[in-house]
């Protein structure tokens, strides 16, 4: 059943941060990517915000919520989540994870773009 609401939250966040992307970028200046900008603060903030109201990772919510919802509308939120998980835990793990997750997907989305692009 966890798979329902993880599908369902899904599918609304992906729909939701389309238009909330659209709408920002076409109302605001484009020197950097502010819509984007937007759904990932959005994102963070919300996940921190139900993440503190579910507790419980077995809860039916948290699966629409966090997992669907929220992981399709930004991974960016996820990604904050685990770094606070792992900074409570061990600092360094969570400043690895940090370099790590920015410098190599940088790097695969530039290799992907490269063999790609013609």
């Amino acid at each position: 059943m966890s798979i329902v609401f993880i599908a369902l939250g899904g599918g609304l966040g992906a729909v939701l941060r389309f238009l909330l992307t659209e709408f920002v970028n076409n109302n605001v200046s484009n020197l950097i990517p502010f819509g984007t900008l937007s759904v990932n603060v959005l994102g963070c903030f919300f996940i921190g915000c139900v993440a503190g109201f579910f507790a419980s990772k077995s809860s039916p919510m948290y699966f629409f919520f966090i997992v669907g919802f929220l992981g399709s509308f930004t991974t960016m939120s996820a990604f904050s989540m685990q770094t606070i998980d792992l900074f409570n835990s061990n600092a360094l793990s969570a400043i690895t994870y940090v370099i790590l997750t920015f410098s190599f997907t940088i790097i695969a989305t530039y290799i992907g773009l490269t063999i790609f692009s013609k």
